[in-house]
Formats: structure tokens, sequence, C-alpha cells
């Protein structure tokens, strides 16, 4: 069994050149102790790898309660080179709600 990102939090993208940001943030705190455990660098890094991204760095924002994902070379050259129809890449949090996640996770 599993559950999306999109049942546990929100999320907001912004870009930099070639680099997607993106932040994903909890609703609750049992939503948070999922996402700490379950959405990790390696698992976004696997579903942004058709984008061509590459090594994904993850960020954690306890204080709100939010993980902040830095994904390069997603962004097919960014606003000014990409031919894609969101150069910005706001459409990738989106992206980032599908994911899936177990249902459960062990305690840590």
């Amino acid at each position: 069994m599993s559950i999306l990102v999109h049942d546990l939090a929100h999320a907001r993208a912004g870009d930099k050149g070639n680099t997607s940001s993106i932040a994903v943030i909890a609703y609750d705190e049992d939503a948070w102790r999922l996402l700490r455990q379950g959405l990790t660098a390696e698992r976004v890094e696997q579903a942004f790898a058709h984008l061509g991204a590459g090594k994904v760095r993850r960020y954690e924002v306890e204080s709100l309660r939010a993980l902040n994902f830095v994904i390069p070379n997603v962004l097919a050259g960014g606003v000014t080179r990409s031919l894609r129809l969101d150069p910005h890449g706001k459409s990738l949090s989106s992206l980032m709600l599908g994911i899936e996640l177990p249902a459960s996770l062990p305690q840590s």
C-alpha cells in the first residue's frame, strides 16, 4: 500500500537558471514524519530522471515542517533557452506531489 505526497503536503516550485527548487510543506505532524522518512533525495531523483535531473539535494526546515529539494539540470536550459511549455518549471511541483511513498514507514 502506498500514499501520494499530495495526500501529505502541498508544494511550491521556483527556478534559478537550469535548476529547480521545490519546497514540500507537510499538512501536519504525522505527514511531516512520513515525508522526512520517505521522501528522500534518491526517490525524488528517480522521479525526475526522465527530465535529465542531476544529483538532487534535500534540505530540511523543521520549524516549517518542510523539505526543500534542489534539482539541477531539470529545466532544459532554463527560461531563456528551454523550448518546454513551462520553462520556469512551476508544474514540476505537480510531479513532486505525485510521488508514491510507502503508507507506513518504520519508526525512527
